[in-house]
């Protein structure tokens, strides 16, 4: 254990061009890459990717019976479809709202759902 306080002590009297040089030594003798060594951070940075999808499919899941007509109102203003089209989507849940939209906006068609008594699920 001494001999790599030493050693941690002699490292600390380097220049920067010298800590430099070390470094390539000891990644061209061992085989190995010092970028490796910050493992740590790139498994969080994947992570972090992972849990912010770049869009959301909106699923209504169910509806208050007693709306069912702001409802579909509210369907009909989200999807620009047509009286008929929206009361099918109310009538046959659960259903794909709107896909592929940016997570702000599914989160936004969300609320409007909700608001109206349907239940709603961003996947």
């Amino acid at each position: 254990m001494a001999d790599l306080k030493k050693f941690v002590e002699e490292v600390k009297e380097l220049s920067v061009v010298e800590l430099n040089e070390l470094v390539k030594m000891i990644e061209e003798e061992f085989g190995v890459s010092a970028a490796a060594v910050s493992v740590g951070a790139a498994p969080a940075a994947a992570a972090a990717a992972e849990e912010e999808p770049t869009s959301v499919t909106v699923h209504m899941t169910a509806i208050d019976a007693a709306q069912k007509i702001p409802t579909i109102k509210v369907v009909r203003e989200i999807t620009g479809l047509g009286l008929g089209e929206a009361k099918a989507l109310c009538d046959n849940v659960p259903s794909v709202i709107k896909e592929n939209v940016a997570p702000a906006e599914g989160k936004e068609i969300a609320e409007k759902l909700k608001a109206v008594g349907a239940t709603v699920e961003l996947k």
